[in-house]
């Protein structure tokens, strides 16, 4: 962790979550899967995937989202202060 200090991929991620407002899971491990090049490994994209269940759940842990519902997230006043969101 980083000490209440999102890295680079928990901001991409803040950033995605605060766009859509609420997002389900594997809309947003699509999204962020849909930001970066194609890799050429095989367990590439399922990789991705995973990463944005732990994303998530750092993302949570720390306070700047929340749980919307089944497996939708929202940004907090503090995710959204981390990235200067205003939506």
């Amino acid at each position: 962790m980083s000490d209440g200090h999102p890295t680079a991929a928990r901001k991409e991620a803040l950033r995605l979550i605060c766009t859509h407002g609420l997002i389900p899971g594997d809309l947003l491990a699509e999204e962020l899967l849909a930001a970066r090049e194609p890799g050429a490994h095989p367990g590439y994209a399922a990789a991705i995937r995973r990463m944005a269940g732990t994303l998530a759940w750092r993302l949570e842990a720390q306070g700047f989202i929340a749980e919307a519902g089944a497996g939708t997230w929202r940004t907090t006043a503090a995710g959204r202060d981390v990235i200067a969101c205003t939506t």
